[in-house]
């Protein structure tokens, strides 16, 4: 479920970049706020298992960038 939710966020926010770069930083940065939030948290359990509870919303926090900026960056490609 959590997937789904950070794939259709990555999605909107690529598409928000795309259309209004400026616009998309404000979801960017709460979008990576919320995962990071979460990581946080989840590295609080002991040994190894706060490494790997906390491994996903990392994950989620680095697609988060990459969609904000791939979408910044073909909005700069483009001919006009």
């Amino acid at each position: 479920m959590i997937i789904g939710a950070v794939a259709a966020f990555c999605l909107l926010l690529a598409v928000l970049a795309f259309l209004a770069p400026r616009l998309s930083r404000g979801p960017e940065r709460g979008g990576k706020a919320v995962a990071g939030a979460g990581s946080r948290q989840a590295s609080k359990a002991p040994g190894k298992l706060g490494h790997w509870l906390a491994k996903p919303f990392h994950s989620a926090a680095k697609a988060i960038g990459k969609s904000g900026r791939g979408g910044r960056k073909a909005r700069g490609k483009l001919p006009l």
